[in-house]
């Protein structure tokens, strides 16, 4: 039977709300998924530099009403890209929540051609004018609620 059947888009963000259930900064419970050809190449989520303090271990560290030690879950992405040696050239990626200003550039950088969230959590009209200009393709997606198992 197919009528259950996810579409892709609905796959790939529910992934990325399973990915975001990994994060240690509870300012944000962010997940990303880059994907390439409908595969999964990387995955991200908020968190502290790996092998380092967690906010949810010793707490947060404000900087101008932002949380510096949290690496978002874009850069993730793109690094365990980097550190892998994969490609970006191309991809899309679905992430929970509008991309910041800094995680926009860098995934227009790496050379994001579509970038799907759920959330319109704080907008940047920057970030929004870059993809413009890149060409990228932004778009606003909430997956519909999922059970697991069979009925």
């Amino acid at each position: 039977m197919t009528e259950n059947r996810l579409s892709w888009q609905d796959y790939f963000m529910a992934n990325a709300e399973l990915i975001s259930k990994r994060s240690t900064c509870d300012r944000a419970y962010v997940g990303a998924v880059l994907v390439k050809d409908k595969r999964i190449i990387a995955t991200g989520y908020n968190g502290g530099v790996s092998e380092t303090d967690n906010c949810n271990e010793v707490g947060h560290y404000m900087e101008d009403g932002h949380c510096i030690r949290t690496v978002h879950a874009e850069m993730n992405a793109l690094i365990q890209c980097a550190k892998e040696g994969i490609s970006t050239k191309n991809t899309e990626i679905y992430v929970t929540h509008f991309p910041c200003i800094n995680c926009t550039k860098a995934l227009l950088q790496a050379g994001i051609k579509k970038i799907t969230y759920k959330a319109d959590y704080r907008p940047n009209a920057l970030a929004i004018e870059l993809m413009k200009q890149k060409g990228v393709e932004y778009i606003q997606h909430d997956v519909p609620h999922i059970t697991l198992g069979r009925d």
